[in-house]
């Protein structure tokens, strides 16, 4: 099975002589489900932030989606980043915009035709059980309600992997439960490769997944 990341002796530090992950190497297949867990300070933002460019190895090699990412070009960055789906904590939507274009920003990004990106929206709100929603604006709408807006808009354009990051910590029960649901479904029905950084691996997810753990700056896979 091809890897869509490999990473070889990658350290990841904001200051240079403080390595918050030290020559780790680890791989992630295509088409996988992989969590990552760790304490709190442990790293494992910090791994995730990597995989899409947004803090580059310090020492190492660290390839996602065939690129490599040390040294990588801005261009060549962002082609990559239009083949990756991102869910944070804390959502990241644009309050000035309905949840609608929130929904649409991939698309536009990818250059998708206005009544393809449309009926895609529509598609993904009756998804994530938001269409009754639609029009909206992201503050007229719950945490969970929010953070469904954001995996809907990560899975907007048909990724080949979507990174997420305690996509439900501040989520209540049912929410989370939908976005556990949503995050399988990808990954079982189109094959897209989930990277999730999580305190807590749900029960009963229904997928076959690998659980990576992150100490002391060492990543090793728990069996």
């Amino acid at each position: 099975m091809d890897k869509v990341i490999i990473a070889e002796n990658l350290s990841l530090a904001y200051e240079k002589d403080e390595m918050i992950i030290d020559r780790a190497s680890f791989a992630v297949e295509s088409g996988s489900f992989v969590f990552i867990t760790g304490a709190s300070g442990s790293g494992k933002s910090t791994l995730l932030k990597s995989f899409f460019g947004a803090l580059p190895p310090v020492e190492g090699s660290l390839v996602v989606g065939g690129v490599e990412l040390r040294g990588v070009s801005r261009s060549k960055l962002n082609l990559l980043r239009r083949h990756i789906g991102i869910v944070f904590q804390d959502y990241k939507l644009i309050n000035e915009w309905t949840i609608d274009k929130n929904i649409s920003l991939p698309l536009i990004i990818n250059g998708y035709e206005k009544s393809v990106t449309e009926n895609q929206v529509e598609t993904l709100l009756k998804h994530v059980r938001l269409k009754h929603q639609s029009g909206k604006y992201p503050l007229e709408l719950s945490g969970g309600e929010q953070q469904r807006v954001a995996m809907a808009r990560a899975l907007a354009h048909n990724p080949i992997m979507i990174l997420a990051d305690e996509p439900t910590g501040n989520l209540d029960d049912y929410s989370a439960q939908l976005i556990w649901n949503l995050l399988a479904g990808a990954n079982e029905q189109l094959g897209t490769t989930i990277v999730v950084v999580t305190h807590r691996i749900p029960q009963n997810l229904g997928v076959d997944y690998k659980h990576y753990h992150i100490e002391y700056g060492s990543v090793h896979e728990v069996s």
